[in-house]
């Protein structure tokens, strides 16, 4: 027999497209993939600023001021919200989210890496939200800003990575790493990278416990 041939990089794309990913590599973002914190916003924004009905639609840029008419100071206080109460604001999970993660985490423990800058919040919020054996083994990365992901994917021990934020997911993928974009309405022609549309393509995306 000869050498084997080394794959072309279209036949490796392929396979890592087709080939299920342990949950023990895999990591996620929070806001825009774990929590629906564009539905909150828009609550927040019609029910307590009285800014009218924002069609989810029309959020076709990550910083929110720069796709709708609201003042950025009024922004920055919804999202304030958010980050420091988002059980108290009603913060909800994306469909199904719960529901996959919990069953991820019987294979091995989540790892979430969120740009928020404080950690309590977000984590008492997942506490909620999770189901105790998904809770108690958890590891969570409060980070304070967008850039440098990589680092702490890397000190994971993680190589897959789910975010909503385009920039992350392509800086993500020049390190070597293996993003997918969640998508969202403000990521939309901007990658050619691969993305997801739900959790249950999450879910088919991994190797579950039986």
């Amino acid at each position: 027999m000869g050498r084997p041939r080394e794959k072309s990089n279209n036949q490796k794309e392929r396979t890592a497209m087709t080939e299920k990913i342990p949950p023990r590599r895999l990591g996620f973002d929070i806001d825009g993939v774990v929590a629906d914190t564009a539905g909150a916003f828009i609550r927040l924004a019609r029910d307590q600023y009285g800014l009218g009905e924002i069609d989810p639609a029309e959020i076709t840029a990550f910083q929110v001021e720069d796709c709708l008419d609201i003042p950025p100071r009024k922004v920055e206080e919804i999202f304030g919200h958010l980050l420091t109460d988002p059980i108290g604001h009603g913060l909800e999970a994306m469909p199904n989210a719960i529901e996959v993660l919990n069953e991820l985490a019987a294979t091995a423990p989540l790892t979430f890496i969120t740009a928020r800058p404080q950690h309590r919040p977000i984590k008492e919020w997942l506490e909620a939200k999770l189901a105790p054996h998904a809770a108690k083994t958890m590891r969570l990365v409060a980070m304070g800003e967008h850039d440098g992901k990589g680092e702490h994917i890397r000190k994971m021990g993680l190589q897959y990575f789910i975010d909503d934020r385009a920039e992350t997911c392509i800086r993500l993928a020049a390190e070597g790493l293996s993003p997918y974009v969640y998508n969202q309405p403000w990521n939309r022609g901007r990658h050619r990278l691969p993305a997801v549309d739900n959790w249950l393509a999450i879910r088919d995306l991994c190797a579950v416990a039986a």
